[in-house]
């Protein structure tokens, strides 16, 4: 089985990390993707992120209806902050040695890449994808990051969380950037606001 693997804040997820799941896994050939929302991300601003339940809920709402995608709470219910390599090391002992893992990474990410923990240790113990995003170039990270990366070129959509919750903020649309299911939900619980 191969399984990539997206991980991130997800706050909230948008149509652009749908559209990289859908094309790496198509593209590629994995058999489904795994999304993985982060339960505390390190590099992240702690007051900026809403709650790991909405985060989850809204994953889960995004891609119900496609059978390859699935979520995982494997940050979710484990203590401390959430570290891609505890993270891939679970999954391996989860799946198996017959399981192959990718994981899937923006531009944006592999960019700042360096300040992941044990970044070099992930590099090795797990293929990387690094997909393109407008504005953003992969030649910009390190050489020996590059080098050891998977790059793939997906169908650029420009959208960000932050765009979307400052929007939300201003109460201007989301309509067509989220999935219809996670507006409603932003909405229904006062996300963002």
């Amino acid at each position: 089985m191969k399984i990539a693997i997206l991980g991130g804040t997800f706050n909230p997820i948008h149509n652009a990390h749908l559209l990289s799941a859908e094309q790496v896994r198509d593209g590629l050939g994995y058999d489904k993707v795994l999304f993985i929302p982060s339960a505390r991300p390190p590099h992240k601003v702690p007051w900026e992120i809403i709650d790991p339940e909405h985060r989850y809920q809204m994953t889960r709402l995004a891609i119900k209806d496609n059978p390859d995608f699935e979520v995982s709470r494997i940050e979710l219910d484990r203590n401390g902050a959430s570290y891609a390599i505890q993270t891939i090391k679970e999954l391996q002992s989860i799946y198996g040695d017959a399981c192959q893992f990718a994981w899937i990474i923006g531009a944006d990410s592999l960019i700042e890449f360096t300040i992941w923990k044990d970044f070099d240790e992930l590099l090795d113990t797990c293929h990387f994808i690094a997909t393109t995003r407008p504005n953003y170039c992969i030649e910009e990270a390190l050489p020996n990051i590059h080098n050891r990366v998977q790059v793939y070129s997906i169908t650029g959509l420009n959208i960000s969380a932050s765009e979307i919750r400052e929007r939300v903020r201003e109460r201007r649309s989301i309509r067509y950037l989220v999935p219809h299911t996670v507006e409603d939900y932003i909405f229904q619980h006062e996300l963002y606001r």
